[in-house]
């Protein structure tokens, strides 16, 4: 039994795309987190509670049945670092509407010399451009200094002399609001192969928030950034101004590039996309439809068991009987209707009975169906005996 999509309202569809949306959501939040292995775990346990319930392994879907009891608690704890930052995003999307400003909010020419000149003296250094989230709960000691951004005030923080070089520099509105801050250290140690403590500050802010940080490594004098979790080295300045003009135009976007952002939404990962759609349209066909209680009627055949030895069966009356079942409607999905089999017990044929009752236990059905009717309730056999026995007819007022 298949349930047409075509009964789709509009509210459905409405449902689905919703749904969809929030699945891409968790698939891409999974692949930029470290989230992955655990959210992977959590679902191969799902495959096997799944895969129990189906065979009926009653034991083991009991036992996992208790474990996602506490699934819920268990993802608060796992990801509670994950979540907090999923929701900040959803909060910075919702509530934050920001005027466009006629110029970037900071200067990144001042930035791009800057940076430069650090790498190629050789001096370390980090900072740190806030996007649209908030970082103050990432964000630990520093000086607060509020002072308008420039280039002696740059060069005079990294200074290797200056007490507070080993930090980071935040810089808000064309202001240096804090110096000689920690930030959070990152353990992605696949991307931190061969880079110090600077880069691992810089990518643990870049994956608990849409900040660029900025980095210049005294060792090798070259500029890095980090941002949506991914530790780049670029190689020129201009590819430094390149990756600053596009972080303030993502972060303050015109309306022509807002276009051009939600065809990017739209457009990239559309084979995602497509997996999500193609799920959730599942969950909904199994869910919404398929929880509706269907009744269904099918004809099944009669089969008769245990004829006595010597008795050969002539006709059976009727040959099969119309069988009524009740259910949510995804118990029938998949079901097959050959599966179903109603046998009658002819043993006591020999004592010359003919008439049989049919109830539930002549039926096998899956326990998943709710058997309502029967017609008729009752069948009749023919029988005689073979060319070894008497005169081949059995009494026929047995009943």
């Amino acid at each position: 039994m298949l349930v047409p999509f075509l009964d789709l309202r509009l509210t459905d569809v409405i449902d689905i795309l919703v749904v969809t949306a929030l699945v891409y959501t968790v698939i891409a939040w999974i692949r930029r987190t470290h989230a992955a292995q655990a959210a992977t775990g959590i679902l191969i346990m799902g495959v096997f509670y799944v895969a129990a319930r189906v065979l009926g392994l009653q034991l083991t879907a009991w036992i996992f049945q208790g474990f996602f009891a506490i699934f819920v608690v268990m993802i608060v704890v796992i990801f509670q670092e994950e979540l907090r930052q999923m929701f900040e995003r959803v909060a910075v999307w919702s509530l934050r509407r920001r005027k466009i400003p006629a110029a970037p909010t900071v200067p990144t020419d001042l930035l791009i010399q800057c940076l430069s000149d650090f790498a190629r003296d050789r001096i370390g250094a980090l900072v740190v451009i806030p996007g649209r989230q908030p970082i103050q709960r990432h964000v630990q000691g520093g000086v607060e200094l509020n002072g308008r951004l420039s280039l002696p005030l740059l060069k005079s923080i990294f200074d290797p002399h200056s007490p507070g070089h080993d930090g980071a520099a935040l810089i808000e509105d064309g202001r240096l609001t804090r110096f000689a801050a920690h930030l959070p250290l990152s353990k992605d140690f696949r991307q931190l192969a061969g880079v110090g403590t600077r880069h691992s500050a810089a990518l643990g802010l870049a994956e608990l928030s849409d900040a660029l940080c900025l980095v210049v490594s005294e060792e090798r004098g070259r500029v890095s950034i980090a941002q949506d979790a991914t530790l780049q080295q670029l190689q020129n300045p201009q590819e430094l101004g390149q990756v600053l003009d596009r972080f303030f135009e993502q972060r303050n976007p015109s309306s022509q590039s807002r276009r051009a952002a939600w065809r990017q939404v739209l457009l990239a990962n559309w084979a995602e996309k497509v997996i999500s759609l193609v799920v959730v349209a599942g969950l909904w066909y199994l869910f919404v439809p398929g929880s509706r209680p269907t009744q269904i009627t099918y004809d099944v055949p009669v089969k008769v068991a245990n004829l006595p030895e010597n008795y050969v069966l002539e006709d059976v009356l009727p040959s099969s009987v119309k069988v009524t079942f009740s259910a949510p409607a995804r118990a029938f999905y998949l079901f097959d209707p050959n599966r179903l089999e109603l046998t009658v017990d002819a043993t006591l044929a020999r004592l010359g009975r003919r008439t049989f009752e049919i109830t539930d236990e002549n039926l096998r059905h899956p326990s998943a169906l709710s058997l309502e009717d029967l017609t008729p309730s009752r069948i009749k056999i023919s029988v005689h005996k073979g060319s070894n026995g008497g005169n081949g007819e059995l009494p026929a007022n047995g009943d």
